[in-house]
């Protein structure tokens, strides 16, 4: 009787331990954090770059052909047109203030204004805009020829601008008259420049006689 007592607690005390065993919850393995990578810098810019970003752009520097022209008839500025073509130059009209008309051009009137004009060596017509010489280096300068001689408003656009480090080729139209001394006149009024010789051309001119001409003064 004795042994079946003792036999019996030892399987409730077996069964007892296997319960506690089973109910137990194991312990949750703690997850090791991932460490995080840091940001890879970006290295500083060198004092040599940090300059050459923050310098400014150096412009181009400009060599740039001009053909200017005073013309009341249009002679004048049909030959600058052909040499504005020839060249790859821009054109510009030289615009009086005042425009003349035709009874200001009349030759047989002593009393017109582009006769007393030209009878005064003083005489200054207004320009009515400013023309830009900026980055130019060859100008060609065209008129034409009232009383043997260069407009008055001539000697006001070159008496107004420097014409330093640029080339002037002075051309004229006329009916008859030669260029003279013209283009040397606007040079010493000018006083700065190169003011080389006017010559004189036709209505007709072709554009290989003017190409020649062209070719002449590089």
């Amino acid at each position: 009787m004795k042994i079946k007592n003792l036999i019996a607690l030892f399987l409730i005390l077996s069964l007892a331990f296997l319960s506690a065993g089973c109910g137990s919850t194991p312990a949750q393995a703690q997850a090791t954090p991932t460490p995080t990578q840091a940001p890879t810098a970006t290295p500083a810019a060198s004092p040599t770059q940090a300059a050459a970003a923050e310098a400014p752009a150096e412009p181009a520097q400009e060599n740039k052909i001009l053909v200017v022209v005073f013309s009341c008839t249009g002679t004048t500025k049909g030959v600058g047109e052909k040499i504005a073509a020839l060249t790859g130059a821009e054109l510009v009209d030289l615009v009086p203030a005042q425009p003349y008309t035709a009874e200001d051009l009349n030759y047989n009137d002593r009393s017109t204004r582009a006769t007393v004009e030209q009878n005064t060596p003083d005489a200054r017509p207004e320009i009515a805009e400013d023309i830009s010489l900026n980055g130019v280096t060859t100008l060609y300068l065209g008129y034409p020829i009232w009383w043997g001689q260069a407009p008055r408003i001539m000697s006001s656009f070159v008496e107004s601008h420097d014409f330093t480090g640029i080339t002037v080729v002075p051309f004229c139209t006329s009916g008859g008259s030669g260029a003279g001394r013209t283009g040397e006149t606007l040079g010493e009024q000018a006083g700065t420049g190169t003011f080389l010789t006017s010559t004189r051309f036709s209505s007709g001119v072709s554009d290989s006689e003017l190409q020649s001409w062209i070719d002449s003064h590089k």
